[in-house]
């Protein structure tokens, strides 16, 4: 099949929206995972023994279970118990705790790694369970972390095609929907990869520099 650059033009408002849409999906996505993230690894740490296995058995079982199956689930089986979620809000849940779970074991790292010396001296100098998290561990435990959430992130983005799986408009989604139109699947599938190349070497170069910002640590 020949390639239609007049048909590429009619068809290029119609894959920007996608792009907006896939975007959003993985920033949304990107917040809620980091906030799911911390809470799991935060619950895994607590002295209640029945909260921290409880929590990182639930972890597991998302980790050891395919996002795809998860967003079936979200979508196609939480109607029945009465839970109706947007396809765009079931997809920014999906991805957020699917990739939550791997974040909670970069922020389990990054946990691990400040000295122990740092809780001694907090707790040295009356600090609550509170402060001691939010003024000493945190800020030293998170920027080490952030080249490898970014790295998830990224993944994350390149994960957005499964929500057409439960009908978001995202890029792939409107590519599939053009090319069924049109019987012509040359010109928006190549789009479709050049979009997600584009923007992921971006997203290279974004993690390079996260890793030369933020990936040595000085004790």
């Amino acid at each position: 099949m020949d390639w239609d650059w007049n048909f590429v033009w009619q068809i290029f408002p119609t894959l920007l929206e996608g792009v907006r849409i896939t975007i959003l999906a993985t920033i949304l996505g990107s917040i809620v995972a980091a906030i799911v993230g911390l809470l799991i690894a935060l619950a895994r740490r607590s002295e209640n023994r029945v909260l921290a296995r409880t929590v990182g058995f639930v972890a597991e079982f998302i980790r050891g279970t395919p996002l795809l199956v998860q967003l079936y689930f979200i979508f196609y089986v939480l109607p029945d118990i009465g839970i109706l979620l947007p396809p765009l809000v079931a997809g920014v849940i999906g991805l957020g705790l699917h990739y939550g779970t791997y974040a909670a074991e970069v922020y389990r790292g990054g946990i691990d790694n400040v000295p122990r010396g740092q809780w001694e001296a907090a707790k040295a100098c009356n600090l609550t369970a509170r402060q001691t998290w939010i003024h000493v561990i945190l800020p030293q435990a998170i920027p080490p972390m952030i080249p490898a959430l970014a790295n998830y992130f990224v993944a994350m983005f390149k994960e957005t095609p499964l929500l057409s799986a439960i009908t978001v408009l995202e890029l792939m989604n409107q590519a599939k929907s053009v090319a069924n139109t049109y019987y012509r699947y040359v010109e928006p599938m190549t789009l479709v990869g050049a979009f997600f190349l584009v923007i992921s070497l971006f997203s290279v170069v974004l993690l390079r520099w996260l890793e030369r910002r933020y990936g040595r640590v000085e004790r």
